[in-house]
């Protein structure tokens, strides 16, 4: 009886195990379809979709967010937080895509995906953990849940597939090079002088309506931010080309004003990119 019992620990441990491996945390499905169907500006600053090409391939979307609905809520809270954090940014990323894909070609915006009623951010539709969630789900109740991940620069990672939005990375997130990928994404956000700049002559730094939005994220000292003006500049070399505009920057010399969002699909199509 001894022997069973030992047999049959053995097994559901050797079951666990495979249970916990068999999920791919390189990507390898959703890095295929963004290095394909991402593409990104000449600068780095910005990418677009190409949403045509991506419907294309709906059939491996598809399959890959079946991968992610497959992963156990036991499984997910046993990874390591950088493998969590990862998992969420492609997750809403690659769902918001989705959504997309639901009526195109025939929107101009994700906006018109909600209603009067309901944003498209509200709308269940994504089945994870046992659950039908939104986006507003992954990304404040799950990403932004305080003390979950305090990482403001999640901000930069994900997108909501509009102009105005950071850029889509051409690759997915990994938990092996999760920081890296996060500042430099910010790095790549605050160079983009379409959405963040300084005019040196009004002395005006006008910066994306994210930061209105979730300023309070870089003001916690959550990852050495503190707040909005040590943020900018700690991006200063981003934010402006010469270094005396960049002293400036740094000892908070200038007015933000924060611009109107661009809400426009951020597709590849009549794009030039």
């Amino acid at each position: 009886m001894a022997i069973l019992t030992k047999i049959a620990l053995f097994a559901a441990f050797a079951l666990a195990s495979l249970s916990a491996s068999a999920f791919d945390h390189d990507y390898r499905e959703w890095q295929s379809l963004l290095a394909k169907h991402v593409k990104v500006a000449p600068d780095g600053h910005s990418s677009r979709v190409d949403y045509r090409g991506m419907a294309g391939d709906r059939a491996r979307l598809d399959a890959f967010l079946k991968s992610l609905s497959a992963v156990p809520e036991a499984e997910y809270t046993q990874w390591s937080k950088p493998q969590r954090l990862a998992f969420l940014i492609n997750a809403y990323n690659a769902w918001t895509i989705a959504l997309v894909l639901g009526k195109y070609p025939d929107l101009k915006s994700i906006k018109e995906l909600g209603s009067v009623f309901q944003s498209p951010w509200k709308k269940k539709f994504i089945p994870l953990f046992g659950s039908e969630m939104a986006l507003d789900d992954i990304e404040h109740g799950l990403i932004r849940a305080p003390g979950a991940f305090d990482e403001p620069r999640i901000h930069a990672a994900v997108v909501c597939a509009s102009i105005g939005c950071p850029m889509l990375r051409a690759e997915a997130f990994t938990a092996d090079r999760l920081d890296a990928q996060l500042e430099d994404g910010m790095r790549r956000f605050l160079a983009d002088n379409s959405r963040n700049r300084f005019d040196a002559a009004s002395g005006k730094l006008r910066v994306s309506k994210i930061f209105d939005w979730y300023g309070k994220d870089f003001e916690k000292g959550q990852q050495g931010f503190t707040s909005l003006n040590a943020t900018f500049g700690r991006y200063a070399a981003q934010l402006a080309l010469t270094p005396e505009a960049q002293a400036r920057i740094r000892q908070g010399d200038y007015k933000v004003e924060f611009l109107d969002y661009d809400w426009r699909l951020n597709d590849v199509a009549g794009t030039g990119h």
